[in-house]
Order: C-alpha cells, then structure tokens, then sequence
C-alpha cells in the first residue's frame, strides 16, 4: 500500500491515496499499526483521501488508537494540499467532504504547489446535547468541571494558574478549553486522559489549556482524544477562539501559537470560524 506523510504545523498523519488505490479493509487497524512511531510509519493518525459524490474528495480520519474521527483541521489543509499538488483537482478553491459535513477551503498556491490554505471551519456548535457534554446549562462557558472539584487540588494547579472553569464547544467535533495563567506547567500527560475519559463527555473530548497574551494572541496546548498529546489542532485552536470570544478574555480574530507553529482564526460575524495555516508533505512510501 502506498501511503504520503505530510504535517499541518506538526499535526502529521499518514496519507492514503484511494483514488488510485482501495480503501483497505480495516482502517481503524491500519491506523494503529501505521501510526506507531516505533513499529510502523509513524503519526498522529490516518486519513483516507477517497473519491466523493459532493465534493473534489472525502476525508476520513483516524487517531492513533483506530477511533474515527469526524474532522482534522490541520488534516483537510494537508488533504487540499494532496488534491491540488497531485493533479486530482485544479481548482483554488476546493470542497472537501468531512464527517462533520463538505467545507470550503481556499489554497494559497507558490510554484505550483499549495503553500498555506485557509479552511471555513463552518458554524461552532454551542448546544451542550450536540457537543456532546452532559454538563446542565443552555451554553457551557466559564463552567466549573465537577472533575476539579472531586480531586485533590495538586502542586501545579497554582504553578499553571489554572482556571478549573471549562468552555465546551463542537467544530464537529468536541472541545473542552481551559485558561491558565502559564500553559507551560500543566502537564498534559497527567490531567489531559483524565478529562478525555471525563463521565461530563460522552463521546470523550479533546482538552485545550490556553494561555492568553493580549486579545488577539494566545498559545495553546492540546491533548487530543485518540492521540494523546499533539504538536497542532486546528479543531481546537477554531475552539479556542470561540471560546475567547465567549469568555471575554480575546477578539474575535487571534494569532494561535501552537507548539508545532501558527494558525491565523477568525470568527466571522457570518458565524463561521476561518483558520489559515501551513502544509507540507514530508514523503512517500510503501507499507507492507
């Protein structure tokens, strides 16, 4: 099987071509074994570029763990990247149809090659039933998450000034944004599983810890469901920006720094949240 690795500001997967090329078998145990760093390729995950009735093609996404995920934000930009690069669209402006609906992506295209694209991230989805968290209120923001309150506060808490306070909010797929005073203390590896596996998400979530610099600058860090510590989320850092706007704490057009790099996100007065960002294809191979 042929495969192409390509990263979104660190957040890489493997790629699949199935256009020319099946849809293998079991892709959830494909994803796991081709996304071990140490056994396999190596990723956060697998996404599977397929042919689509409604758009130039379809994404399918799946984390480490073989879970299926509806939508990548740093994925679509590379999927884009894929289509154009690769002669199976030519348009500049592309559909790509996701597990979170068709969305809308513009290529910023230098020697014939995609460099940056800016996806319309769509609508953020607010409903706590629809989200999915079982947290009570008709919006969850500056929420206290009952998880803080029934563990003993550890040393960090105070280090990272964390606020125990969530904002939950879906891009597709289910955010739960926290603010602390220095992101750089909290230790994802610890307290991130823990609000992944949370009785309060369902369906699981994705825990973001931002760190808030001025109203149109954050730096964030992500624990990303499925794949455990990530370099870059583009669902996360559209989350993170609703989430700012919500609390109060940013505007609604922010600079996101991310430990793999930099996404532009803009929530339009249309209500759709834009995000702009590098993509790179890193190589190609065969898997066996």
């Amino acid at each position: 099987m042929r495969f192409t690795k390509m990263q979104g500001i660190g957040n890489d997967y493997v790629y699949v071509d199935c256009f020319s090329q099946p849809v293998p078998a079991d892709p959830a145990d494909l994803a796991r074994r081709i996304a071990d760093r140490h056994f396999g390729v190596g990723g956060d995950g697998l996404i599977l570029i397929c042919p689509s009735q409604v758009a130039a093609a379809r994404m399918r996404m799946f984390n480490a763990d073989g879970s299926e995920s509806e939508m990548c934000g740093n994925g679509i930009r590379c999927v884009a990247k894929y289509v154009f690069d690769h002669g199976i669209a030519s348009d500049r402006r592309l559909k790509i149809e996701t597990g979170a609906g068709v969305l809308t992506l513009d290529l910023e295209v230098a020697g014939g090659k995609v460099q940056r694209v800016r996806v319309d991230m769509g609508e953020p989805i607010l409903e706590p039933a629809k989200i999915p968290t079982t947290l009570s209120g008709e919006r969850i923001v500056n929420v206290e998450l009952p998880l803080f309150s029934r563990m003993p506060k550890p040393k960090w808490f105070d280090q990272a000034g964390l606020d125990p306070r969530v904002t939950c909010v879906s891009m597709g797929n289910p955010h739960a944004v926290f603010y602390c005073r220095a992101v750089k203390h909290v230790p994802l590896a610890e307290i991130g599983p823990v609000i992944e596996h949370d009785t309060a998400f369902p369906k699981r979530i994705n825990a973001h810890f931002v760190e808030v610099h001025s109203a149109g600058e954050v730096t964030m860090r992500t624990w990303e469901r499925g794949s455990g510590i990530t370099l870059a989320c583009g669902t996360g850092a559209s989350a993170v920006c609703v989430a700012g706007v919500l609390t109060g704490r940013s505007e609604r057009k922010i600079l996101a720094h991310l430990p793999g790099g930099d996404l532009e996100l803009e929530w339009g007065l249309d209500n759709h949240v834009a995000m702009t960002g590098a993509a790179a294809e890193v190589f190609s191979g065969e898997f066996e």
